[in-house]
């Protein structure tokens, strides 16, 4: 048994510039149409919602680099931030073989300047 973890922190007003420059090219390349929706939906804190979810992204990718090698062409909407029925983040992985991957949690937060979030990978 293997327990790998990875963690990011961002700046939300990075993220909101590049939504702002950028607009959909920057959405459609990084969050999935869900996450969008989601985010969206949180209209005057919309920001730090993107924000957390690029933090669970690049979070994600830290914890599973040990996985991700050649034979893998990993993009952003590989990794999908959902929610379950409690409202807590669970993360949808595509594309990355996961049958050695006895579970993942992750835990992401923010606050009116940063996101964070914390992915802790256990394998079998």
């Amino acid at each position: 048994m293997k327990v790998t973890c990875g963690t990011d922190i961002i700046e939300i007003n990075r993220i909101k510039e590049s939504i702002e420059k950028l607009g959909k090219a920057f959405l459609d390349r990084v969050f999935t149409k869900n996450e969008i929706k989601y985010c969206e939906s949180k209209k005057k804190q919309k920001y730090e919602h993107y924000a957390a979810r690029f933090a669970a992204k690049e979070a994600a990718f830290k914890a599973l680099s040990w996985k991700i090698d050649d034979k893998y062409s990993v993009s952003w909407k590989d990794f999908e931030v959902q929610n379950n029925e409690q409202g807590r983040p669970i993360l949808k992985i595509i594309g990355i073989d996961l049958k050695d991957i006895e579970d993942i949690d992750i835990s992401i937060s923010h606050c009116k300047s940063y996101a964070v979030a914390n992915v802790t990978v256990l394998t079998k």
